[in-house]
């Protein structure tokens, strides 16, 4: 797979996310502005605290993966990716840090060629 198939998957998948987020949690929060109370939605029975579980502690992945990179190969911004992994999802900080640092590792390739 070349890098711009790569980079465009990536970011379909954020984009797809995005808009699903959308269309179903953002209604409902706005008629119920219960911030808390969604999160805790997220538990309210064994399979959905599984998946809300492994959302978690995905993210806590990318976060290991996105400050680990930062300081060995100086992949720079992860930090806003993992703030968007929150809100809208991680599905979301991680396809935008597979676009970043596909493009800062491209870019770096360049730099010592």
């Amino acid at each position: 797979m070349n890098e711009t198939t790569f980079r465009v998957l990536a970011a379909g998948v954020a984009v797809l996310f995005t808009l699903a987020f959308c269309v179903i949690v953002v209604p409902p929060l706005i008629a119920e502005p219960d911030v808390v109370g969604a999160f805790a939605a997220g538990f309210v029975n064994p399979y959905a605290a599984g998946y809300s579980t492994d959302v978690l502690l995905c993210w806590v992945a990318l976060a290991v993966w996105v400050i680990h990179e930062a300081s060995t190969y100086g992949v720079r911004h992860g930090w806003a990716c993992l703030l968007v992994g929150v809100v809208p999802g991680v599905a979301v900080g991680f396809g935008a840090y597979l676009v970043l640092r596909s493009y800062q590792m491209q870019q770096a390739a360049l730099q010592r060629d």
